[in-house]
């Protein structure tokens, strides 16, 4: 069984790096001439994931925009989440899941566990009952051969204040920033893929939109971590700039896209998509030429 890190890496060979959002929020559904339902956001999502088979490797679906219909929202997913795996993309389950004990177990079995309805091939996740409160998601995603991206300095503004804060605990380095310490927290996965120049089963969630010397993300914090990087698009930061943003650290970027895809329609989010790769791989091919 290949890791979700090889597997992420094989899709960056293959097609790129660019991940897609499922986003059927209530202004595209609109747009998209899709009722605000449960049977709306099921077709919002068959149509994008149709639309990225065989040109992307990856796709996001939002889970808030489903559950919000409840059960019938949790069968659109269910649904969606099944054809993007059946169509050979690999799913990251936007669910920022986080807590303790039987609650996280819980979590895992219904996004991580093989043969789940929601079964995905990761899922993000939220650090601030404390990293070490991850070890036990972290080791049942790596048996499953599954990921996790931990939220660690995420692209809006308000965050800014938590996530470059100081930490105070004994376990932390002096200086060592929020971010800092819940990255290198959960970066133990990561050790012996990296070592070997891949990608490890344990992402983080860096915005393309963050200033990382402000929130105090370390190079060594970032070693073989796939990096989810939201704010790409219609957030502000140009698929062009990922070099200058990650530096090299760029190989290892999943480049979200969502408003910046979607809002081209139905009509249109083919086009757009491959517009989004060719900046992509342009930019991609000049920071390798750096």
């Amino acid at each position: 069984m290949n890791g979700f890190g090889d597997r992420l890496r094989a899709a960056f060979d293959e097609v790129g790096q660019l991940c897609v959002g499922i986003d059927p929020h209530g202004g595209l559904l609109q747009a998209w001439g899709l009722p605000a339902s449960a049977a709306g956001v099921r077709e919002f999502g068959l149509r994008v994931v149709d639309a990225c088979r065989g040109r992307v490797g990856v796709v996001k679906p939002q889970v808030a925009f489903f559950e919000r219909f409840g059960s019938a929202g949790f069968a659109a997913l269910e649904e969606v989440q099944a054809a993007a795996r059946a169509a050979g993309l690999l799913v990251i389950a936007d669910a920022k899941r986080g807590d303790i004990g039987s609650t996280m177990d819980g979590y895992v079995a219904a996004w991580l566990e093989p043969g789940s309805p929601l079964e995905a091939d990761a899922v993000t996740v939220s650090p601030y009952l404390g990293p070490a409160s991850l070890r036990a998601t972290i080791a049942a995603a790596v048996r499953a051969g599954k990921g996790v991206f931990v939220l660690a300095a995420t692209s809006n503004p308000e965050a800014v204040g938590l996530q470059s804060a100081e930490v105070t605990v004994v376990a932390a380095e002096r200086g060592q920033t929020v971010a800092d310490w819940v990255a290198d927290g959960v970066a133990w996965a990561n050790r012996v893929p990296a070592d070997a120049g891949g990608l490890g089963p344990v992402g983080l969630v860096v915005g393309a939109t963050v200033d990382r010397s402000e929130v105090g993300l370390s190079d060594g914090s970032l070693r073989g971590a796939p990096l989810l990087a939201p704010g790409f698009g219609a957030q502000g930061a140009g698929l062009r700039d990922i070099g200058t943003i990650f530096g090299r650290f760029a190989p290892q970027v999943v480049a979200s896209a969502s408003r910046s895809v979607l809002a081209s329609g139905p009509d249109g989010i083919v086009t757009a998509i491959d517009s989004h790769n060719a900046e992509l791989a342009d930019a991609l091919r000049e920071e390798n030429r750096g």
